[in-house]
């Protein structure tokens, strides 16, 4: 049964300007150029400092409690006497289709959407696809070919069935063929470099790879054997079961093992598509006077001011007796790209503010590692512990974290890298997982290839010196630093 009523209820709802200053919060010195960029292509009314047309600097950063004023209750900075008038309304402006961040403010404003330039590279398929071209020996050949490519993943491996992309053919481009023909033009695909290139499988992957060696040594041939016969033998790391099948001495497992896991098991990704990526520090650590002192780096703190074309012109309105419509409309369009410009500007000094207050918390926390440079002086550090530093959210602290970096005496570090969490030891000093897991990396170093050591074993290392952490934990953290099991490192 259908009923209507009346409900109220409180909600919290994000500002456009509170919108604006989360999103230019979580991008790093790189991005927040070409979003400004962006902005003053957008927005006349805002220009940049050099301009001569720049106004003075008249306003004041923001700070986060009255960005999150609603619109409302804030006073209107430009001349409301004239735009007050009975009928117009200011907020005819301020509506769905308006936000100054250039996102509408829908049910999907939530989401943390950056578009990244790419450099204009040779696709991994436009490749493969210019090498078949060279080899197909007619027209439906190179279509076959070329549909084939197309459905090989970015690791290098085609994981579709033949008959599927036959299907594919039939549907697409009207070609009939059958697998008998999909299969001698998959032969083909596989001469193309790189090596293992439209491999159904690991083992096929290989095995595609140990073919383009000199056959003539002998080594080579066992190698290929061992992945044919025994590849689930090899990937279990049997050794002795191989020694023993093959009758070959340990000397030359050893140079077949060396040849196998020089192979690529991700063939795709020899072709480097990718331009060279920089990393561009968010933070600059300098030591003034005997201490260490954090600087912005000058592409986050730009100078912007409004356009004192766009006031002046605004204000020549305030004269106007009887304004007409067009005068209006003027008005409105002037005012919404003034206010525009000023809540991005307020919004780029409220970001730089917090950045500030939010590094400076970090060096205060980890200062005896940034004096240092040893990672063991790196105290436990949560998001909460610099949140009740700065009496920020947590949520703005982890944006200031994401993806920003910051310049030391000792190197270029991830915000990321100075969080961990912490361990009690014996003696009840509280230390960083970092510490450990540290220890764990050294004793995995230093044990005998023949013998790794099991997680048992050191677990029991880290008791002797003073780390009471469980089996489980010691699993965790050598996963973390992507450190195979006992059985997975053993060499002989």
């Amino acid at each position: 049964m259908l009923k209507q009523g009346l409900q109220q209820s409180q909600l919290q709802k994000l500002s456009p300007q509170q919108i604006q200053f989360i999103k230019l919060l979580q991008l790093n010195s790189v991005d927040i150029l070409q979003r400004i960029d962006q902005e003053l292509i957008e927005n006349p009314a805002l220009l940049k400092a050099a301009d001569s047309d720049a106004a003075p600097d008249e306003t004041a950063p923001i700070s986060e409690t009255e960005l999150a004023t609603p619109e409302e209750e804030k006073k209107d900075l430009t001349v409301d006497d004239y735009l007050a008038d009975e009928s117009f309304d200011v907020k005819d402006y301020v509506n769905d289709e308006y936000d100054p961040d250039g996102f509408h403010l829908s049910d999907e404003g939530d989401e943390e959407k950056k578009e990244r330039p790419l450099a204009e590279t040779h696709s991994f398929h436009e490749e493969l696809m210019e090498q078949f071209s060279a080899i197909a020996e007619d027209e439906k050949e190179l279509a076959i070919g070329n549909q084939i490519i197309g459905s090989i993943d970015d690791d290098g491996y085609l994981r579709r069935s033949l008959l599927a992309i036959a299907n594919d053919l039939a549907f697409s481009i009207n070609i009939d063929s059958n697998e008998e023909e999909l299969k001698k033009v998959l032969i083909k695909v596989h001469t193309l470099d790189p090596a293992g290139i439209g491999a159904t499988s690991l083992q096929e992957c290989l095995l595609l790879q140990l073919k383009r060696k000199d056959q003539s040594l002998s080594n080579v041939k066992i190698a290929a054997e061992i992945i044919t016969n025994y590849f689930d033998d090899f990937t279990k790391k049997h050794y002795d079961k191989l020694l023993k099948s093959l009758k070959i001495g340990e000397s030359d497992l050893k140079d077949v093992i060396h040849i196998i896991t020089r192979l690529n098991p991700k063939p795709g990704e020899a072709i480097d598509n990718s331009a060279t990526q920089y990393i561009t520090p968010d933070f600059i650590l300098i030591e003034e006077l005997g201490r260490l002192t954090v600087h912005l780096n000058s592409r986050n703190a730009p100078d912007l001011r409004i356009s004192k074309n766009y006031l002046e012109t605004l204000r020549g309105f305030d004269g106007a007796k009887s304004p007409t419509r067009e005068q209006k409309d003027t008005a409105q369009f002037i005012k919404q790209k003034l206010d525009g410009a000023r809540w991005f500007i307020d919004s780029i000094k409220q970001r730089h503010n917090t950045l500030l207050l939010t590094m400076n918390a970090i060096l205060k926390f980890q200062y005896s590692f940034f004096q240092e440079g040893d990672e063991s002086f790196l105290r436990p550090m949560i998001l909460k512990d610099i949140a009740e530093i700065t009496n920020l959210d947590i949520s703005t602290i982890s944006r200031v974290a994401n993806s920003k970096y910051v310049q030391t005496e000792w190197g270029t570090f991830a915000l990321k890298y100075f969080f961990s969490e912490g361990i009690q030891t014996d003696d009840g000093e509280e230390v960083s997982s970092r510490e450990v897991k540290k220890i764990l990396k050294e004793a995995i170093e230093s044990e005998e290839k023949n013998k790794p050591l099991p997680d048992e074993r050191l677990m029991d290392i880290l008791k002797e010196k003073g780390y009471n952490i469980a089996r489980r934990t010691v699993a965790k953290y050598r996963e973390q630093m992507n450190i195979p099991v006992a059985r997975l490192r053993k060499e002989i």
